[in-house]
């Protein structure tokens, strides 16, 4: 007999036992003595299935035998096997979306909540949820993602670690949307819970402190931002798990980046790395190697050979982890930057080539870096033709972009590069772009004169 039958037996509604038994018999073509045979009478049978009595858990057994049906059938849960099967099907979606093809990881997931439509796995219903939604926003179908993780953070039965990544997930997409007000409503209404629950000792909670930070940042709110970084770290320090520390550090050299102190923010970006390389996640490891190699050519001077060092491996990585073509693009941005500064012009107009290659015109930001850089290239042999036709090309591409924080300093570079070359008008239109695309506009005032 399995111990297990007999405390789920306790448990289950009598009348909704004897519904499914009796459905289970009729289902055979079996009357009530050819089942209840030599196990019970055939009244006591009867009393089951009309739900004034409950079976003994050996008893359940042997009737779920006969029926040719498994006692967890008739106890309303799910059987091993079903779990088995929803449980890898499971495994298989995040393994999917972890390697970048969210497309398998929807089919996968599509039959596993087939099989929780009729099975009652409710312990495995959150995860299969918050999969859904991180489906949905890699298939840029992100209403629906939030419509779910919306679900999930305010759900009564969601369990408190998936609230947190369901928290962690919403308040990452608000904000990358530019919705920040709504970012930083839902991360610090999942705080609250977080706090109220007593789950703030977990690398969960951590993630979350600095995902709401960074929403913080973003609205200009920088010095509450960086505080609350600082508090991360130190929470994550207590910790002692590498995640958690790594996720701190890396988004508080975000934020000195962004700051434009990167003397700063590179050694809080190396030690995030030397913590993300204690654990198993590859893909984050090789974009934070990127970064740090991205950062250390900002410093004054460029740190190139740790730079070339650090690129080089993130480059390697990418190419056995799960990576995107943005990420690839970046890291070869960076190899060709290093290149160029280090004065090998031929290799870097042919890492410029990759670039193009790889973003393969879906990646303007990319390409226009790439324009710009190869401009530089040429402007450094003294071919300030070449070089002024790549950096229209360069303001082609990002006018295409529109009104975008991202693109606001590479149009103030543009326009430094634009009127090295003597290129005055062209480099006062990149200055206003500049200003456009961190949401500056000209305030003019109208003045109304009386009639005389």
């Amino acid at each position: 007999m399995d111990s297990r039958h007999a405390e789920m037996l306790a448990q289950t509604d009598r009348v909704a036992l004897g519904r499914r038994l009796r459905s289970a018999r009729q289902a055979r073509g079996l009357t009530q003595g050819e089942v209840a045979a030599d196990v019970m009478s055939i009244a006591y049978l009867s009393r089951i299935e009309t739900g004034h009595r409950r079976p003994t858990a050996p008893a359940l057994e042997e009737l779920a035998e006969r029926l040719g049906v498994t006692a967890e059938s008739l106890l309303g849960v799910a059987d091993r096997r079903v779990v088995d099967e929803i449980r890898l099907a499971l495994d298989y979606a995040e393994l999917s979306l972890e390697s970048g093809q969210p497309e398998d990881a929807a089919t996968h997931l599509q039959a596993a909540l087939t099989q929780m439509t009729t099975s009652k796995v409710e312990d495995m219903r959150d995860r299969a949820r918050l999969l859904h939604a991180r489906a949905h926003e890699a298939l840029d179908q992100v209403d629906d993602a939030i419509l779910e993780l919306e679900e999930l953070i305010d759900g009564d039965t969601t369990d408190g670690l998936t609230r947190i990544k369901a928290g962690i997930a919403i308040s990452r997409i608000y904000r990358e949307s530019g919705d920040l007000s709504r970012a930083i409503e839902c991360g610090e209404r999942v705080m609250a819970y977080v706090e109220d629950a007593g789950l703030d000792s977990s690398d969960e909670a951590v993630q979350l402190a600095v995902t709401l930070a960074a929403a913080h940042f973003e609205r200009g709110d920088t010095g509450h931002a960086v505080r609350m970084c600082r508090k991360a770290i130190s929470r994550a320090e207590t910790l002692g798990t590498p995640k958690a520390r790594a996720s701190a550090y890396w988004n508080a050299s975000a934020m000195q980046a962004r700051r434009g102190d990167v003397a700063t923010a590179v050694p809080l970006a190396e030690r995030a790395l030397a913590l993300l390389g204690e654990g198993q996640d590859a893909r984050n490891l090789a974009l934070l190697r990127g970064e740090v190699g991205r950062l250390q050519l900002e410093l004054d001077p460029p740190a190139l050979d740790d730079a070339r060092r650090n690129l080089e491996q993130a480059a390697a990585e990418m190419e056995w982890s799960p990576s995107t073509s943005s990420d690839r693009a970046q890291v070869l941005l960076g190899l060709a930057r290093a290149a160029f500064l280090s004065g090998d012009v031929p290799a870097s107009r042919d890492l410029v080539a990759q670039v193009h290659d790889v973003a393969n015109g879906h990646l303007p930001l990319a390409e226009a870096e790439a324009w710009a850089l190869l401009g530089s290239t040429h402007v450094s042999e003294g071919a300030t033709d070449e070089a002024g036709s790549c950096f229209r090309q360069a303001v082609l591409t990002l006018s295409g972009i529109g009104a975008d924080k991202g693109a606001a300093q590479l149009w103030f570079d543009l326009a430094a590069l634009l009127e090295g070359i003597g290129q005055a008008e062209a480099a006062s239109d990149a200055y206003r772009r500049a200003a456009a695309s961190t949401g500056l506009r000209a305030r003019v005032a109208s003045t109304t004169f009386a009639r005389s």
